[in-house]
């Protein structure tokens, strides 16, 4: 990319830089949710699927400061912007940045990672009009999600972490795909505003446990209502390296 296609944003309200293209998928909510869905009390290897340019992957090494990381990320130019915020942010003594398909990961480094998370492509091919210029591979299915969430728990340690953030629509799916493998299995609604639908499911599970119960939380609104302004929980979570309480969301 050239000057002028690249923006320099500001995340956690300023606490960390991410590089983004200016046309094109760039980051929001939910790269803000799903990093702060993850426990900073945490230790070992963290791998993020599908990282783009960084804008869950390098706050979550901000509020994760005692783990190493890897993104993995198909997209040469978004992979470019992640190893420039990895600098820019001094990330470089415990995150890399890895081109690669994770559809095409190394069986070698199976039970590798300690926590894994994602927030990959929410569409299957047809199932939407065409996405704007850039946005293809961020918003259309080219791993179908039984693989790409098989290969989330092939690279998982044993008791390790799986985060993603879905469509609630396809939380029957993902919870399919997940209960046989995983347990203590939780999920946390997101609604766009108080009285709402879920648009987007927040899944966490444990590899290898014994399944148990899953928990449904009572959720979280993007929105005090309709046309409102951000709640109180969302602009401390976008501002600051605060995260997400799991034990009594609201």
């Amino acid at each position: 990319m050239v000057e002028g296609e690249v923006t320099e944003d500001a995340f956690l309200g300023g606490l960390v830089k991410v590089y983004q293209p200016r046309r094109g998928f760039r980051a929001g909510t939910d790269s803000v949710l799903l990093s702060a869905a993850l426990d900073p009390e945490m230790t070992g290897d963290a791998a993020e699927f599908g990282c783009g340019a960084g804008g869950a992957l390098l706050p979550a090494a901000y509020r994760l400061k005692k783990m190493r990381f890897t993104g993995y990320e198909r997209d040469v130019r978004l992979a470019g912007l992640a190893r420039l915020g990895v600098e820019a942010n001094g990330f470089g003594d415990r995150m890399s940045i890895e081109l690669q398909d994770v559809s095409e990961l190394s069986d070698t480094i199976e039970n590798r990672f300690d926590l894994c998370f994602s927030n990959p492509p929410f569409f299957r091919g047809g199932s939407i009009t065409s996405p704007g210029e850039g946005k293809a591979d961020a918003y259309l299915e080219t791993v179908p999600l039984k693989d790409w969430i098989g290969r989330m728990l092939h690279v998982l340690k044993p008791k390790g972490r799986f985060v993603m953030i879905h469509r609630a629509s396809e939380l029957a799916r993902i919870l399919s795909l997940i209960e046989r493998r995983t347990g203590q299995i939780e999920v946390l609604p997101v609604r766009s505003f108080p009285g709402e639908d879920a648009k987007r499911v927040i899944v966490r599970a444990r590899k290898g446990l014994r399944s148990g119960p899953m928990r449904l939380l009572p959720g979280i609104n993007i929105y005090t209502g309709k046309g409102g302004g951000r709640t109180e929980l969302l602009e401390t979570i976008a501002r600051s390296d605060a995260g997400l309480d799991w034990t009594s969301s609201r």
